[in-house]
């Protein structure tokens, strides 16, 4: 979890603080008067205590004698020491909460993990340090309710097909909730839903079932279609005997238009359609060298 940044001492204040003492020490020598070097290190003391750096992306708020008197930042502050005092300073970047609900029931009572990220950012410094005690663990807390509470509202196949409106939802009340403290919830994303292993197996097992129904279900109607046209090719040969003879003939040559095949055909058949003539052709060009 992220930590409030809360800054001491810095660089420039140290320097400061160095360059009086020093100065004030190269005075005293110079004058041979102890209370001069004394006198610069006490101005050191005090603006090493006294001036602070804010960085670009932060704010920070000043409370004189605990009374909230503004804003600094970013950039170099200046405060009275003792009398005046510093909050947290508060990072305004774009940041980003691992939230997870363990064990949690859907609404159609079955128990999962599910993990999800929360990108947030203060849009409103003041109401962040003034109005809510700790807001990392406010906003943390808050999306953890929010995501067990938008879990208990969703079935399970919704939740693992309609993630993107899931986050959207958890987005939605998270804003609403951490708006007035001076947050905005910039977007929920659900990274991983986890389901028990036996649920896991038996949805796998019932997949491949429909897998398989689907199959099935399309291999009969490519049957039905292969008969339909079966059917039709009947009702046309019925009607032109020579068309017959001719499929008939073709089939034959198919057949045996390779070297070492051979295929039986009726005497009926053969009589029928007349093709005694046809096979003796295609004998006698088959048996040549």
């Amino acid at each position: 979890m992220p930590k409030v940044n809360i800054q001491g001492v810095n660089g420039v204040a140290v320097m400061v603080f160095i360059v009086s003492a020093l100065t004030g020490a190269a005075i005293a020598q110079a004058t041979h008067q102890r209370w001069v070097a004394v006198s610069g290190l006490l101005v050191g003391l005090y603006f090493l205590f006294a001036i602070k750096i804010v960085r670009q992306w932060e704010k920070v708020a000043v409370l004189r004698l605990g009374r909230y008197v503004g804003l600094r930042g970013p950039g170099i502050c200046h405060i009275v020491p003792i009398f005046e005092t510093l909050s947290p300073y508060v990072d305004q970047r774009v940041r980003v909460a691992s939230v997870s609900a363990e064990s949690t029931l859907t609404r159609d009572t079955v128990p999962v993990n599910v993990d999800a990220i929360v990108f947030w950012m203060v849009w409103n410094a003041e109401k962040c340090i003034l109005e809510v005690e700790s807001f990392i663990d406010a906003i943390t807390l808050s999306a953890q309710t929010a995501l067990r509470e938008s879990i208990g509202r969703h079935e399970l196949a919704q939740m693992i097909t309609e993630r993107e409106t899931l986050g959207r939802e958890l987005q939605r009340i998270l804003d609403e909730k951490t708006n007035p403290w001076g947050i905005t919830v910039q977007s929920v994303e659900i990274r991983d839903v986890k389901i028990p292993a036996g649920l896991e197996d038996a949805m796998s097992r019932q997949a491949q079932a429909e897998r398989e129904r689907q199959a099935r279900i399309i291999l009969g109607q490519a049957e039905k279609e292969i008969a339909d046209s079966f059917v039709q090719a009947a009702s046309t040969y019925s009607e032109n005997s020579t068309a017959l003879h001719l499929r008939a003939m073709n089939m034959l040559y198919e057949a045996i238009k390779e070297r070492g095949s051979m295929v039986i055909v009726p005497s009926s058949a053969v009589e029928t359609m007349g093709l005694s003539g046809s096979l003796a052709t295609a004998a006698l060009g088959g048996a040549k060298p």
